[in-house]
């Protein structure tokens, strides 16, 4: 046989047997299928749904459309966060995250809105400390650390929630609970993005090894 072909088929089969697994379907490794209830930003999302819920049965029946909306997206900024947290790949993860984004600010501009229609109080100064609640309180899988959703008891926020009066809400304090998850967000996203950067380093690196591997080969 030709050795050039034989060069080739070697080459070939050392190729499909060294070719590693593509990093991003491995990337994706948790212990806890409900982990993400001890993340900042999950626990936020959850806080700020609630606060939408109570909010929306103040509107006037004839916002039907309004209030359908604002739940939906109050919704869908938390339940991507879940969904992502069981994909598979960081890429799908990070996919995810980006929808949350996108209904937290459909969200934020709806909030906007209703300060503009009068629906929504202004009140300079309010902040959620007002009503009981300290954004900055530790949440986190260790003891004595918030976790879960607001509304159980045992939770910082639960007490606050079971006892709020809706019509105290302002702009303000939602503008506060937005501009925070948001943050929270893009840092997410960040670490996503870094973790994406590192497995794809490693891939090309593995890559490089079986190129310069095969290489070799061909050359007995």
């Amino acid at each position: 046989m030709n050795k050039t072909i034989v060069n080739e088929l070697v080459a070939k089969t050392l190729k499909e047997l060294n070719a590693p697994a593509q990093p991003l379907q491995r990337s994706r490794i948790w212990k806890d299928p409900k982990g993400y209830q001890y993340l900042a930003v999950w626990q936020n999302a959850a806080f700020l749904r609630v606060l939408i819920r109570k909010f929306t049965l103040t509107l006037p029946l004839w916002e039907k459309r309004l209030k359908a909306q604002m739940d939906d997206c109050a919704r869908s900024q938390k339940r991507n966060i879940e969904e992502g947290w069981k994909r598979p790949t960081t890429s799908e993860y990070l996919q995810f995250v980006g929808y949350s984004q996108a209904s937290l600010e459909e969200l934020k501009g709806d909030v906007r809105d209703c300060k503009t229609d009068g629906f929504l109080r202004v009140k300079e100064g309010s902040s959620l400390k007002d009503i009981g609640i300290d954004l900055h309180v530790f949440k986190g899988p260790l003891k004595g650390q918030a976790k879960g959703e607001p509304t159980e008891p045992g939770h910082p926020y639960y007490k606050p929630l079971s006892t709020l009066n809706p019509h105290t809400l302002t702009y303000e304090m939602f503008m506060e609970l937005i501009n925070k998850t948001d943050y929270l967000l893009r840092a997410l996203v960040q670490s996503l993005e870094q973790k994406l950067a590192q497995n794809q380093k490693a891939y090309q690196l593995e890559q490089a090894r079986i190129k310069s591997k095969i290489a070799k080969s061909t050359l007995y």
